[in-house]
């Protein structure tokens, strides 16, 4: 058979459950290849990540055209979910992609991973997912919430690989044997954590001076902040920024994508984000600015 394969959200990241398809298909001695739309297909696979991401307008010639993923709102498991990856359809990332556990003990009401996936549970071994690499971008949601996710952890440490668990860590479960733990682990870049609400502001202060204690570095911890009322965010980055942590500013968006981010959440994220800026500057004279270029620009119009 002909396969197709479509990573409708672009190929800025690596699409696991496009590279497992690919591989299934190749050991049945099927042809696979990235969509062409000059072509036609005996079967097509097209995966969304992001509600929203625009659905591909243009015509797929294809006799069965197969579509998942979450920006779909498909939360089903993969047919082939147990296949190891192609690594070859994206030769541009060096790392090995994948989870050691699946599911979340939280029940945040912006994250849909307890919908998706459930309860905690273990999944895969690091040997398994790194397959031969040195290096593995990790996707689990939260991995010190659950047993398996601590054994896997301390044999990260014993082999050696780096690792980046880019979804981030749960700051409230960080105990003082757990910041010893991290604290061995050898990083790509960053230890992720989120502070997402203000209550999230004493547990990850908590967790910040348990890795001090082991000699992390503030440079080192990379937050993620969920922007929904600006205020309350700027709060937030305000004590990120004083600590000396990496903020990185995220806009609300609601699984419907019904509601799209204001003007204001973006100038924030944009704020945050441009680190040259963050650093020199504070909001509130940043937000004066901009809407004072953004009255100039309008009256020039």
């Amino acid at each position: 058979m002909k396969i197709g394969v479509l990573d409708v959200d672009g190929h800025n990241f690596p699409n696991l459950a496009l590279m497992k398809i690919a591989n299934y298909h190749k050991q049945q001695s099927d042809a696979v290849e990235w969509l062409n739309h000059l072509q036609r297909y005996d079967k097509v696979y097209q995966s969304k990540v992001f509600t929203f991401t625009s659905d591909v307008k243009t015509v797929v010639q294809a006799d069965e055209i197969i579509k998942g993923g979450t920006g779909y709102k498909m939360y089903g498991d993969l047919f082939c979910d147990d296949t190891e990856p192609d690594y070859s359809l994206y030769p541009q990332y060096p790392h090995a992609y994948g989870f050691l556990t699946r599911g979340c003990v939280r029940h945040c009401p912006w994250c849909i991973v307890p919908k998706k996936e459930g309860a905690i549970r273990p999944y895969r071994d690091i040997e398994t997912v790194l397959h031969g690499r040195k290096t593995a971008i990790l996707m689990d949601n939260n991995v010190l919430a659950s047993n398996h996710g601590l054994q896997q952890l301390e044999k990260i440490v014993d082999i050696g690989c780096k690792v980046d668990f880019n979804q981030g860590l749960d700051s409230r479960l960080v105990t003082d044997e757990i910041a010893k733990l991290l604290s061995k682990v050898k990083w790509i870049r960053f230890i992720r954590f989120a502070c997402d609400t203000t209550m999230a502001v004493e547990p990850l202060l908590k967790a910040v001076e348990k890795l001090n204690k082991y000699g992390v570095k503030n440079y080192r911890i990379f937050v993620y902040l969920l922007v929904n009322d600006v205020d309350d965010a700027n709060e937030r980055c305000k004590i990120l920024k004083r600590l000396g942590v990496n903020p990185f500013a995220q806009s609300y968006r609601d699984f419907s994508n019904a509601v799209s981010p204001t003007q204001e959440q973006k100038y924030f994220a944009w704020y945050v984000n441009q680190k040259a800026v963050f650093k020199a500057t504070a909001w509130e004279d940043y937000r004066s600015k901009s809407k004072a270029l953004s009255s100039r620009q309008s009256f020039v119009r």
